[in-house]
């Protein structure tokens, strides 16, 4: 096999569970083939050189083999060759991931429980009647 098409090698390689997310990304504008943008029937060759933007994360790859056909991980992981760069890349953005973690995910408190409104009314009770004595 000499070509393949770019979303079936994606899919065969594990970059994307689906053939059509695969496709949908391409869409996007989030693969790129030899700095060229590109549709999903894009042949793709052995050396190509495909970037593709998972996330806050851009990954360039260097394409080694080519296969129609998803299998293990071990296997499509020998379909693909990552850059030094990007790897690079990619550990700088998990230790910053790991120094400073998406705020929102700190957050603890949700609705309140009906012991917690109950106390705020109560405190909001006192409070107007507090403000209506002066």
């Amino acid at each position: 096999m000499e070509k393949l098409r770019i979303d079936k090698w994606l899919w065969a390689a594990r970059f994307y569970k689906t053939r059509s997310l695969a496709s949908e990304e391409i869409d996007k504008g989030r693969v790129h083939v030899n700095g060229l943008a590109v549709k999903p029937a894009r042949e793709l060759k052995a050396g190509d050189q495909v970037q593709l933007r998972a996330g806050p994360v851009t990954r360039s790859i260097v394409v080694q083999a080519l296969s129609d056909k998803r299998g293990p991980a071990p296997t499509a992981a020998l379909l693909y060759a990552e850059t030094a760069e990007s790897l690079r890349l990619r550990a700088a953005a998990a230790e910053q991931h790991r120094l400073a973690p998406e705020p929102a995910l700190s957050l603890t408190q949700g609705r309140p429980t009906k012991r917690e409104r109950r106390d705020g009314e109560k405190a909001r009770d006192e409070q107007v009647r507090t403000w209506d004595s002066h």
